[in-house]
């Protein structure tokens, strides 16, 4: 019977410390000298800024177009449900047979879909095949899961690195969501309408062609491994459905902060700056985020969340106070500056918890269920902060994203205080 291939020494694969001055940046810099991690990293930044791009892109391009709001949110409500149905059965196969074999055809389905729409919007098609259109968007694969997948491969024998990797991949994630909307405006308005939709699916397609290129160091896929029963499901291990529904609560104070904002600069007659002031948010959360992938946590990711939680609880409530006390839109850029720096470490823990208690040959899976949590929180959240801010106020709309953390930390402090799941092996 053939022997299975030794295992590396623990950090043979990882750069020697003594190549590094120390620094506030070293951590990031030996993370990216590892061989291949430059390159799947540029394509996965690029695959990942469209998806803060195609939402916006398609609101702007359906109501200036057809001269309906509510259509436009409709069309995108539908994408954001086909996604999140989707999205874990796209992650099941990548983890099942690789990331290159599934994540091209998804995307190049997603890019058809997009293309689609353009179309049905250039002949004035019905409204039905807006939805039809839009909906086929829905297979586009989860980049940063693979992204962290790929991290948690590499750097499986060092949780110092990784806790870094992770950390580095939520800034990522803000950045995007911070930059796509500000491109998409800019390329919807600046040149036509289309311009947002169609320079979204050509970064995702570009974006996702070069990583998966970087086949060095995709992770094995299970038919590639000495292991053939199947693991089981995430949401059947112990552990991983109290994280889904902690990012379910978290996905709410995302979703109704910027319904609120918006609402609130609307009201003020400046709806224009509602991006900007938004944008803070995200700024904060990305710099946190960095700040936090050079600090050496103490203690487990599990004691560490409920604090995390509690942190956001107690700062979301800032937007609050600054929109009762003084209704000022630049005090109250300021208070969300502030509030967002607690959102990158609780989702950088989260996501840890996540790596550890998902059942191995599922990690794509596992990761993509904690982000189909969020887009469901993100719809729920934008629902009750809308119907706030249009039946009492915008000031008021702001209690809603601070209820939401607060059943997010006392999910987290229910379902996950001191207790250890261990990772399941299969």
């Amino acid at each position: 019977m053939p022997q299975p291939p030794a295992r590396e020494a623990p950090d043979a694969h990882l750069p020697t410390p003594t190549a590094d001055k120390p620094g506030p940046f070293t951590p990031y810099r030996r993370l990216f000298v590892l061989p291949g991690t430059r390159a799947f990293t540029l394509g996965n930044l690029l695959a990942r800024l469209p998806m803060g791009m195609f939402g916006v892109s398609a609101v702007i391009m359906i109501a200036g177009q057809r001269g309906s709001y509510a259509l436009a949110g409709a069309v995108t409500a539908t994408g954001m449900v086909a996604t999140a149905l989707t999205a874990p059965w796209i992650a099941r196969l990548i983890d099942r047979h690789g990331q290159a074999r599934v994540a091209v055809p998804a995307t190049a389905v997603a890019v058809l879909g997009s293309f689609a729409l353009l179309l049905c919007m250039r002949f004035d098609a019905p409204d039905w095949a807006l939805f039809m259109a839009y909906a086929a968007t829905a297979t586009t694969p989860n980049t940063g899961g693979m992204s962290r997948a790929r991290w948690a491969h590499l750097l499986r024998d060092d949780p110092s690195a990784l806790h870094t990797a992770n950390s580095f991949e939520q800034s990522a994630d803000e950045l995007c969501y911070m930059l796509g909307p500000v491109l998409a405006t800019f390329l919807c308005t600046a040149l036509f309408p289309e311009a947002g939709t169609l320079t979204g699916a050509l970064l995702l397609m570009t974006g996702v062609l070069l990583f998966t290129a970087q086949r060095s160091t995709e992770p094995p896929a299970p038919g590639r491994t000495a292991c053939t029963a199947a693991p089981r499901s995430p949401l059947r291990t112990r552990g991983v459905p109290p994280l889904v529904a902690v990012c379910l609560a978290m996905g709410a104070v995302f979703g109704a902060m910027e319904v609120v904002t918006i609402a609130f600069a609307d009201a003020q007659g400046r709806q224009s700056a509602a991006g900007l002031v938004l944008a803070l948010q995200a700024a904060g959360s990305c710099a946190a985020g960095l700040l936090f992938g050079t600090l050496k946590p103490a203690g487990p990711a599990a004691r560490r969340l409920p604090w995390c939680v509690a942190a956001m609880t107690l700062l979301m409530m800032l937007p609050l106070l600054a929109a009762a006390l003084t209704g000022s839109l630049v005090v109250l850029a300021g208070a969300l500056l502030v509030a967002g720096m607690a959102t990158a470490p609780t989702m950088i823990t989260t996501m840890a918890l996540v790596q550890q208690r998902t059942p191995e040959g599922r990690l794509n899976e596992g990761m993509t269920l904690a982000v189909t949590g969020l887009l469901g929180g993100i719809a729920c959240g934008s629902a009750a902060g809308g119907w706030l801010a249009e039946h009492a106020s915008a000031t008021a709309g702001y209690g809603a994203p601070v209820t939401a953390a607060a059943v997010a930390l006392f999910i987290a402090r229910v379902t996950a205080g001191g207790r250890r799941f261990p990772r399941p092996h299969h």
